[in-house]
């Protein structure tokens, strides 16, 4: 019997790369599906119109400038970007929900694109992700205060190098102890470190992008403190608003993912109540007691330590995250981590 013939699905047609961290959005129209968009040339020449079509493999893209004009074939290798000028917008977490904004803060990164062609200036801008294809480069900008996401592609042709900068979180990184040394630095300087302005705390901790922070101080006025309005803003959460205000405060950070837990610590603290009151103990600085919460609220939990700490608890900052894996994994204790992994909990 003859082979029959192969029918490809809607479904199988090529489809632009989807934003490539978690944020949910309006669906992407589909590639055949007229667009706005804008086309530059190798030569840097900008022409607003419409995609028609889309087609990496061929190398070459349909585009018009009006519905009324005719349809022209250009090929990648004329072209130095596409953008797609209509943005894709977010959509509620939740059904009644503001529409959630494009994480800027974690995924947000300057880009250098270096010109193939020698004396051509590069291309620059920020991008909070990009898919890298054999066809070329697909970028996403935030827009619209983060409230929308627009595409762009640069076809492999037109740049020679591709470097990315680091994300605001990871240059927050930089700022979070991971050893002894520098933590007990970090103690003593906080008896004399002065109070931070609320902003800066932000940005050091790698919440806030600087110009998140500056649209934030202008609406915010005289009339609203700036961390309630972030949080309105959907900025920021109230556990973030949290840790920034223990940072500005002089609190040390510290990065249990890399600090290493100091065994005479752990034996001054049982493993049952560190579970319960959600508190890792790092180290011993004189007869304190060196501990981490995951917010500068716990008071309380604190005062409830002072049986295990007759020489004081000197408390410090750690992702509430962190802190359970760290319980859940951490074998200073005998067998009760692991024998009690469902029992962790966390605030982060």
């Amino acid at each position: 019997m003859p082979f029959p013939p192969l029918c490809l699905d809607a479904q199988d047609r090529w489809q632009w790369p989807a934003p490539p961290f978690p944020w949910k959005h309006e669906p992407a129209p589909a590639n055949g599906v007229a667009q706005p968009a804008r086309v530059e040339s190798s030569s840097g020449a900008a022409v607003e119109g419409e995609l028609l079509d889309f087609d990496p493999v061929a190398g070459h893209l349909d585009f018009r400038t009006a519905a009324d004009r005719p349809t022209v074939r250009l090929r990648f290798s004329g072209l130095r970007r596409l953008t797609l000028t209509r943005p894709l917008t977010g959509l509620p977490p939740v059904p009644g929900a503001r529409p959630g904004r494009v994480p800027v803060a974690a995924h947000e990164r300057t880009f250098t694109l270096h010109a193939a062609t020698p004396g051509r200036a590069a291309l620059s801008g920020r991008t909070v992700g990009r898919v890298e294809a054999e066809a070329g480069l697909y970028l996403f900008e935030a827009v619209d205060e983060e409230a929308g996401l627009q595409r762009s592609f640069v076809p492999r042709s037109a740049y020679a190098r591709a470097d990315f900068g680091p994300t605001a979180r990871e240059t927050a990184a930089q700022l979070w102890i991971s050893d002894r040394a520098a933590l007990e630095q970090a103690l003593a300087r906080q008896r004399q470190m002065p109070v931070k302005p609320l902003g800066q705390a932000l940005l050091a901790l790698g919440l806030l992008t600087p110009s998140q922070l500056e649209r934030a101080l202008a609406a915010a006025g005289d009339e609203k403190p700036l961390g309630q309005s972030l949080v309105s803003m959907g900025l920021i959460s109230a556990t973030e608003l949290q840790a920034a205000l223990a940072y500005k405060m002089g609190y040390p950070m510290v990065d249990l993912m890399r600090f290493v837990v100091d065994p005479a610590a752990a034996a001054r603290l049982p493993w049952q109540v560190a579970e319960r009151y959600r508190i890792l103990p790092l180290m011993m600085e004189g007869e304190r007691l060196v501990v981490a919460i995951d917010s500068p609220s716990r008071e309380a939990d604190l005062r409830a330590m002072a049986f295990y700490a007759p020489g004081g608890l000197a408390p410090v900052l750690a992702p509430g995250y962190q802190i359970a894996l760290a319980l859940r994994s951490n074998d200073l204790w005998t067998g009760a981590v692991r024998d009690h992994p469902a029992s962790v909990r966390t605030t982060g």
